[in-house]
């Protein structure tokens, strides 16, 4: 055999080789390495989104949270603030239930040294008819000498 004609049998068999290859194989290997691609780029523009959502996800949050902290600060100075007033309130209310209670007591001792004297000037008054009837040896009437007694009682 010739070299020659080997060499010129082989480069044609490779030269077919090569277009059956560029028109049969190719175009689906090529396809698929840019689907391939295409998909690799999605997910990466995917994941870049991603990470921006995240972000703005957290900044929300921090956002959220830091409002969040403000209102729970402002509630509990509105239940302090609250809290004072009911306290003052009822110190309020406890002085003037105290002073009514001190009032009605004054009263309560007034009347009952009212009581008390009305009491000693009857006893007085009674004593001071029983020493007059021994004083005078006979028996007072009191209907009949009422005003008198009634004046001797104002006096004392």
């Amino acid at each position: 055999m010739n070299i020659n004609a080997t060499l010129i049998g082989q480069a044609i068999w490779f030269a077919l080789f090569v277009f059956f290859c560029m028109k049969f194989v190719w175009p689906p290997i090529s396809r698929a390495l840019d689907e391939r691609k295409q998909k690799i780029a999605e997910g990466l523009s995917a994941a870049d989104r991603a990470e921006r959502d995240l972000e703005l996800a957290q900044e929300k949050a921090t956002a959220n949270l830091k409002e969040s902290k403000e209102k729970a600060a402002e509630i509990i100075d509105q239940a302090n603030r609250r809290a004072n007033q009911i306290v003052e309130e009822a110190k309020d209310a406890a002085r003037t239930e105290g002073e009514r209670l001190i009032a009605k007591a004054h009263s309560e001792i007034d009347q009952e040294v009212n009581q008390a004297r009305e009491q000693l000037r009857k006893e007085v008054a009674v004593l001071a008819l029983s020493g007059a009837e021994k004083v005078l040896g006979n028996e007072v009437n009191q209907d009949a000498h009422s005003q008198l007694l009634e004046q001797l009682a104002a006096e004392l």
